[in-house]
């Protein structure tokens, strides 16, 4: 079997999956990326490069499909010295919403398609208006459904749709959901298990499961994942208690969402808005996953805090250390998280409850961790790469040969 792989960031969302397959001698894969990207892979790269970004003059409403369609354009023309050597994919499997994979069923008809739905907008109820005091004005909610348009153009020509919580699969049109697995690519729950003898090293501070210890991880540090409701609440809880050390994963950039219109990161904003022992809050950036993991191991709490969108792979990840989640009150942490089964849930605005909440953590740890243990479970029983990339593996084959497709 011939996979293509489509994604701007390949590996991607795929990375479980392609070392799952690799051993496989009658599957062949190769994967089509942005030339931007620099992650190194094993599989046979072609790169693409859209010819120039969308037009300055454009509707804005149409900004994010003209993106789009000038990303398929720039893959299609990548691809097609490869079509006229006689290459042709049994499967293409592409993530929705970038573009790429908008003409691969004109370029490759005979293919199939297994689309990877992350997210579907929505200017009501969702992600966009969860921090505005205000709802969308006209153009707003234009902007955020057109901003839809390449992905509906993906769930018309896929064969097949993937999606990874229920949540997220919730969020997609009703009329395609049918259509749509709810299946996650899962966790490693072996390099993510518990290790109570654990350090994690972070500058010249090194931190066992005895300190006391607050973690905070996203891709980027922006409202969405609650950033600046999380710094507030570490300015106020670091002189409630003196011993407390804190450790904030992730780049200085907003990933998700809109930028602040100082030309400030929110690094540097809560940086001079609150005061900080700066000796006691680490902020190193990106790490290696063996940090990450030792952290999540030694954590006393985890903080993780989301509006309605798109759920991280850390929270999973920390759960399957059996780290003790303090999570906002939201969709998608609900699906993972039971407030006190398997963690905590608090109110994503309310700096006050959450303070209250990891000081009663701090001064009670072993009451805990019956918490940490089933947090363990929810991933081993639901979550385990283990268990889910064989059924990935037969949905890519179900998809592959046209055959009714498989209750995963």
């Amino acid at each position: 079997m011939k996979i293509l792989f489509m994604h701007n960031n390949f590996p991607g969302q795929y990375r479980r999956i392609t070392k799952f397959l690799a051993p496989k001698k009658k599957v062949k894969m190769f994967a089509a990326t942005l030339e931007s990207n620099k992650q190194q892979f094993p599989e046979k790269r072609v790169n693409y490069t859209p010819h120039r970004e969308p037009s300055e003059s454009i509707h804005p409403s149409l900004v994010a499909t003209e993106g789009a369609v000038l990303n398929g354009q720039a893959a299609y023309k990548a691809l097609l010295p490869s079509r006229e050597k006689g290459f042709r994919p049994d499967i293409i499997m592409a993530h929705s919403g970038w573009g790429a994979n908008l003409f691969m069923k004109d370029l490759f008809p005979d293919a199939k398609l297994l689309t990877y739905f992350e997210w579907y907008y929505h200017s009501v109820n969702s992600d966009g208006d969860f921090l505005k005091e205000d709802a969308y004005d006209a153009n707003g909610q234009l902007r955020i459904r057109m901003k839809n348009t390449p992905i509906l153009q993906d769930m018309a020509s896929m064969d097949w749709g993937q999606s990874p919580t229920k949540f997220q699969h919730s969020r997609l049109p009703a009329a395609f959901q049918s259509r749509i697995s709810v299946l996650h690519d899962g966790v490693d729950t072996v390099f993510f298990s518990p290790n109570r003898k654990a350090s994690a090293t972070i500058g010249d501070v090194t931190l066992t499961e005895a300190d006391e210890v607050i973690t905070y991880v996203a891709r980027g540090m922006e409202p969405y994942r609650g950033f600046p409701q999380f710094m507030e609440m570490v300015s106020r809880l670091q002189k409630l208690r003196p011993n407390l050390q804190v450790v904030v994963l992730g780049n200085d950039r907003t990933a998700y969402g809109a930028t602040r219109s100082d030309g400030k990161t929110f690094k540097e904003w809560a940086l001079s808005e609150f005061d900080f022992d700066m000796a006691r809050l680490h902020m190193p950036g990106l790490v290696p996953l063996r940090v990450f993991r030792d952290l999540m191991q030694i954590t006393s709490a985890h903080v993780y805090l989301t509006v309605p969108f798109v759920l991280s792979w850390s929270l999973m990840e920390a759960m399957s250390t059996g780290a003790l989640i303090l999570g906002s009150d939201t969709e998608p942490v609900k699906e993972m998280i039971t407030d006190g089964e398997n963690g905590l849930l608090v109110d994503f605005f309310d700096i006050d409850a959450q303070i209250e909440k990891l000081c009663h953590i701090l001064d009670n740890k072993a009451d805990y961790q019956p918490l940490r243990d089933q947090a363990r479970q929810t991933i081993l029983a639901s979550y385990d790469t283990r268990d889910l990339l064989p059924k990935y593996w037969k949905l890519i084959q179900s998809v592959a040969n046209g055959s009714q497709m498989l209750d995963v």
